[in-house]
């Protein structure tokens, strides 16, 4: 568990009436649940070995005495229950908002992002690497430019494992997400392959 990121410091701040993060129920989260897939397919073929990510639910700190549970954060975490960054859900939802936002590209860019940060912060691995410039590579919409951000209206459509390119600065898209396995050499490409079949 992230504890730095669940626990609140002070006096009387003890943490023994706090609930517990768990992971989250098959069906909870069926928008991020797919799109975590897709990520874990991109993460199991080019790190070998590494176990698939889950989604860890943290209940609200700031439900206060008689009030219904405050909003649960939803985060990409390692198997053993440690994440690090941003939840991939909204949780300042306006009324009536669905937990999950109706754009499967979002979620997908959210939890790719997500996955990216917890296995760079935590496994202290740069992932995904461009095959092609030995550098890490982000999430982003296809077709974007060096002086892209977030938010900007102009580039939409499923995300894309995008690099910055070498020392020219030649930015490209690399492949969607969950595509990584095109990318790979022949042997590579085909032990993800073999390990789906033996299970």
């Amino acid at each position: 568990m992230n504890s730095f990121s669940f626990h609140r410091i002070g006096p009387g701040q003890d943490g023994q009436d706090q609930p517990l993060p768990r992971r989250a129920e098959p069906g909870q989260w069926p928008k991020t649940e797919a799109a975590l897939a897709v990520v874990n397919r991109d993460l199991v073929a080019t790190l070998p070995g590494q176990e698939a990510l889950v989604l860890l639910v943290v209940p609200s700190e700031e439900t206060l005495p008689g009030e219904a549970d405050g909003e649960e954060q939803v985060y990409v975490a390692l198997p053993d229950g440690r994440w690090h960054g941003n939840a991939v859900n909204a949780t300042d939802l306006e009324e009536g908002a669905p937990p999950e936002p109706d754009d499967d590209a979002a979620v997908l860019a959210a939890v790719a992002d997500a996955a990216q940060e917890t296995v760079m912060e935590l496994l202290w691995q740069v992932w995904p690497v461009c095959p092609d410039h030995g550098t890490g590579m982000h999430p982003r919409p296809p077709g974007t430019s060096t002086d892209w951000y977030p938010g900007r209206p102009d580039t939409a459509g499923a995300p894309m494992w995008w690099c910055r390119g070498g020392r020219d600065g030649a930015c490209h898209d690399v492949c969607p997400v969950g595509e990584l396995t095109a990318t790979l050499p022949g042997k590579q490409r085909r032990a993800p392959r073999r390990g789906e079949r033996r299970r």
